[in-house]
């Protein structure tokens, strides 16, 4: 891959501030939300927040902090699989 195409992880993660992405726990716990903001420990801040356990909704929050050490990947997610927060 040429060089100038070459994207990075922090590259992504700033290319999603701002837009819905889905953080899927080491628990296995899904959040979905628009990502505020992040920092270099992977403690990230969502706003219009969903809460899925098992693929299903269980809770809805304004704001939401996950703290780094608990975050396995972080994805973009498409605005149509988001019910109305």
């Amino acid at each position: 891959m040429d060089q100038q195409h070459t994207r990075t992880p922090t590259d992504f993660l700033n290319g999603v501030i701002g837009r819905r992405v889905l953080v899927k726990l080491n628990s296995g716990v899904d959040y979905k939300g628009v990502l505020a903001c992040l920092d270099g420990y992977m403690n990230i801040a969502l706003e219009q927040t969903q809460e899925y356990v098992n693929g299903e909704l269980k809770n809805k929050y304004g704001d939401a902090f996950i703290r780094g050490n608990n975050v396995l990947f972080i994805t973009a997610d498409s605005a149509g699989d988001m019910e109305d927060v």
